[in-house]
Parts: structure tokens; sequence; C-alpha cells
């Protein structure tokens, strides 16, 4: 394949997860944990959290995804009370977010393999959709025992400014990393949203293990098998 680079999605991939659980878990402490320290109405502040997203979503590289989300709250709830509130939203990351562990699983493989591919030479990207801060993305890369340091490189809502299905979010991997598309293979466990690397010219890996389809694609396209099967796929390209 002549793979110069490796992407990983995180979440129901090096992290597995149910996601519809998770995002519940989620929203769920931190609607309350706002409700109760600042004040914010949960079923509001949610839908403001649901605003953000999509506006991240829909980003078209003009600002970052944190400016584009927190444009959207300043709107809603205006500028004052966000920035000032701003220092408890960090409190919940550094205090909370830890209780949406109980929706992720573990797997050996996640280790495993970013440190084969490092030791190959091969650049290894945590590609997860960058909707989250940094903290909280460092959190859940820790629950399966990786850093950041691991990585060439984190996309997450401060330094990144498209999201994922948009084929520029991965270009934009491709330029930072200084590799050509068609030499990165992009890994992922939701076919709309990971699978759209094909687009820009990656080859790609579905893995199933968590699998996420929620427009029944046909899948038979794509290379696909769990986390063991993932492992044996890349192991057979680096020896070709």
């Amino acid at each position: 394949m002549g793979i110069k680079a490796v992407l990983f999605d995180l979440d129901g991939t090096l992290l597995p997860m149910n996601q519809d659980n998770f995002i519940k878990k989620y929203f769920a402490e931190i609607s309350a944990f706002l409700y109760k320290h600042g004040g914010y109405e949960p079923e509001g502040f949610i839908k403001a959290m649901w605003l953000g997203i999509k506006a991240m979503i829909t980003n078209d590289g003009t600002k970052t995804n944190e400016q584009a989300f927190w444009a959207v709250f300043s709107q809603i709830y205006g500028k004052e009370k966000v920035e000032g509130d701003m220092p408890l939203f960090e409190r919940f990351y550094d205090e909370k977010f830890i209780n949406t562990k109980t929706e992720c699983g573990y797997t050996d493989y996640s280790l495993k393999i970013v440190e084969y591919l490092r030791s190959k030479g091969v650049k290894v990207v945590l590609a997860t959709n960058p909707v989250f801060p940094p903290v909280a993305t460092n959190s859940r890369m820790g629950w399966v025992n990786l850093k950041p340091s691991d990585f060439e490189l984190v996309t997450t809502y401060d330094n990144v400014g498209f999201c994922k299905p948009n084929p520029e979010y991965y270009l934009d991997i491709a330029k930072r990393i200084g590799v050509d598309p068609q030499e990165c293979l992009m890994v992922g466990n939701d076919v709309s949203d990971d699978m759209s690397a094909v687009l820009c010219g990656m080859d790609v890996f579905l893995l199933t293990d968590c699998l996420i389809n929620s427009k029944n694609e046909d899948i038979s396209k794509y290379p696909s098998g769990s986390f063991e099967e993932l492992f044996d796929y890349i192991k057979k390209s680096q020896e070709n």
C-alpha cells in the first residue's frame, strides 16, 4: 500500500464504546454540572450544545471549531456570561468528565498497534472528530493507555477548522504531517464519517467491533474487520 501514515478515529475505534450511550452520559453529566454551578437550564443547554456541534460539523475552515462553537453559545447566552463561565466548563472536564468512562470499554490492541506502527517509522495521527477540547480528548485516549506524544498530530476543536465527513478535514491532516493523501490509511468505525477519507484518495479500513452505519451503506467495498484483523492487515502492508 505504500502507507506512510495511519489515521485513527478514537471513539468506537481506539476507545471501544457505544457512541449513543456515551453521548447520553456526557450530556447528562455536563448539563447537570452547568445547571448546578452556572444556572444553565438543562433542556436549553443541551439544545445549545447541539447547535454548537452543528456549527463545528459545518465549519468551512475560516475559523477554528472552537471559535465556531463558542460563537453559537455567545449568541444564545450572551458573550459576557459565556466568557465569565469559561472556568466552569474547564472545571467540568477536570472534575466530572471522568464519569463518562463508565460507557467506554478497553482493548490492548490500541496501544499495541500504535507502538507497532511507530516502531516501523509510520506516522500515527489521532484523527478523532475535533469537537472536543484537548483535555477531553487527552482523557479519552488515556483510558486506553495512550498519550498525546504517541501521535504526530491530535485533532481537537482548537486546532482544526473542519470536521468529518468533510474531505477537507483529511486533506488538512495530510498537509500538516507532510504526506500525500494516497500514502495514508484512515481507520475508523463510522461508515459515513471515517470512510469519507476515500474521497480525497486515502485508503481506509472499517473497524467493525463498534460499527456505526447510520445510512445502511454497503460496507463490502471497504476492507473491514475486527481489531485483530486490522492488526494483521497493517502488518501485511508493512511486509510488502
